[in-house]
Formats: structure tokens, C-alpha cells, sequence
């Protein structure tokens, strides 16, 4: 079981977080376990969060390159340092507040354009990946146009300006698996015998399981365009936005 919170999940809004060393691994990239977490550690095609690590003590800062999860706690990788933080150092961890709303408007969008495809022409997920301030899907399409590309920009962009809400929940399994059409992928990528799901809803569109951060509303993405696709199979087409700013 995790040993401390992880705000990522709680609050995507979190920026950084006191918290206390509970264990330091050296090498080739040291690694810090807190017993507070507010980085998000990837996954679902979102890259995990950068950031810094400041010991309250002194001011010394180190650099997180990455988080990741690992035996179900959030690990910080570190730059290569000569000294590292010490067990039970009361720290500040901060992640790259810019890159990660850049990444929260990026997924919300890619969820906009997942929910959009659903609802008008009925298309599985296949496939995704972001970065920030970009991403692509793929769907399964027979046949895509330049024609059915416009109509999914102009469509998306409409209900990004409706000022839809973001909910996040979390469910148990069985109320969660009762919902139509939660899982939009082609595959279940859900861990079996996972006790409770978390769910992200665009109200009055779209509802699926995510574990990932997004905005509260979709007026904050701003807007997207679709900047190319390409066929990856026979029904297997492949879809690419970025944010309009």
C-alpha cells in the first residue's frame, strides 16, 4: 500500500507539497521516496511530471527528471548529484507547474476528441500518446478523409467552447463496470481485480476510466487542430492535434 498520499490523483490543481524523506536509493539515478506525493508518474499515454526537490533545511534543491510508480508508491528519479537528500529531510517536492497544465489541457482534449468520435460515428480507441501541448489517436475507422478530418476539428473545437465541466470520480468496480461504453479502448487495460476505478466525465459528453490529471473545465484547453492523420491498418486510422495556443 502506498505509504503517503498522491495529490496528482486527488487534486490535479496541486503544485507542490511538504513533505518528509522516507528513503533514498543512490546510483546512476538516485532515486527519493516521500511520504507526500504531487507528481504524477505517467501512464495511460500521459508522460509522467518534472520538478525539483528543495530541503527545507538549507534551500538545496535537487532536480526530479522524472516520477514513476513502483510496488504501488510514486518514485522521484534525480539528476546525478554528490550529495543526496537524507531520511526523514523535510522537504518542498514542486512539479513544472507550466508542462503539466500544458499536458492536463492536451489530455483533456484528446478526451474531447475521444468522446466527440464516440458519440457521432460509434469508433473504438486503438491506441494514444500526448506531449505536451500535442497528441494523437487512433480510432477504428475504415476510411478517413480530409472531408471527415474538418468535420471532427470544427465538431471538437464546438464542444471545447460549450464550457463543459470536468468530474472526476472514483467507483467501486462493479458500479463502475455497470456504466455503458466505460472502457473506450479497443483492449480493457484495467488491472484485473482492481478494487475501485477512477473515472473522468465531460458533462454532457463523454465518461470513461482514466487515472490521469486534466483541467476543471474545457474552456481552459482553449482550442485544437488537427494537424494531420494517417492511415496505421486497414481499420486503424491515426489522428493528430495540437492546442491552438
Amino acid at each position: 500500500m502506498p505509504r503517503g498520499r498522491q495529490l496528482a490523483y486527488e487534486d490535479a490543481y496541486a503544485r507542490s507539497t511538504p513533505a518528509r524523506v522516507v528513503h533514498v536509493e543512490a546510483g546512476e539515478t538516485p532515486t527519493v521516496l516521500l511520504d507526500r506525493n504531487v507528481f504524477y508518474p505517467g501512464g495511460g499515454g500521459q508522460p509522467a511530471d518534472s520538478g525539483t526537490v528543495r530541503r527545507q533545511a538549507d534551500d538545496r534543491v535537487w532536480k526530479v527528471r522524472s516520477a514513476r510508480k513502483a510496488d504501488g508508491e510514486i518514485v522521484h528519479d534525480l539528476e546525478p548529484s554528490d550529495e543526496l537528500p537524507g531520511i526523514d529531510d523535510e522537504v518542498e517536492a514542486e512539479i513544472d507547474w507550466p508542462r503539466r497544465h500544458l499536458l492536463m489541457r492536451t489530455h483533456t482534449a484528446l478526451h474531447v476528441l475521444c468522446g466527440v468520435v464516440w458519440r457521432d460515428w460509434g469508433a473504438q480507441v486503438t491506441g494514444g500518446n500526448m506531449e505536451p501541448g500535442a497528441g494523437r489517436m487512433d480510432f477504428e475507422f475504415e476510411r478517413m478523409s480530409g472531408e471527415l478530418v474538418g468535420e471532427i476539428d470544427a465538431r471538437v473545437n464546438a464542444e471545447i467552447a460549450a464550457d463543459r465541466d470536468v468530474r472526476v470520480n472514483v467507483l467501486p468496480r462493479d458500479e463502475a463496470f455497470a456504466i455503458p461504453d466505460l472502457i473506450r479502448t479497443k483492449i480493457n487495460l484495467l488491472p484485473p481485480g482492481i478494487a475501485e476505478v477512477r473515472t473522468i466525465e465531460i458533462v454532457g459528453l463523454d465518461l470513461q476510466a482514466d487515472g490521469g490529471t486534466h483541467v476543471a473545465n474545457t474552456r481552459e484547453v482553449g482550442g485544437v487542430r488537427v494537424t494531420g492523420y494517417e492511415s496505421k491498418g486497414r481499420i486503424n486510422k491515426r489522428i493528430r492535434i495540437e492546442l491552438a495556443s
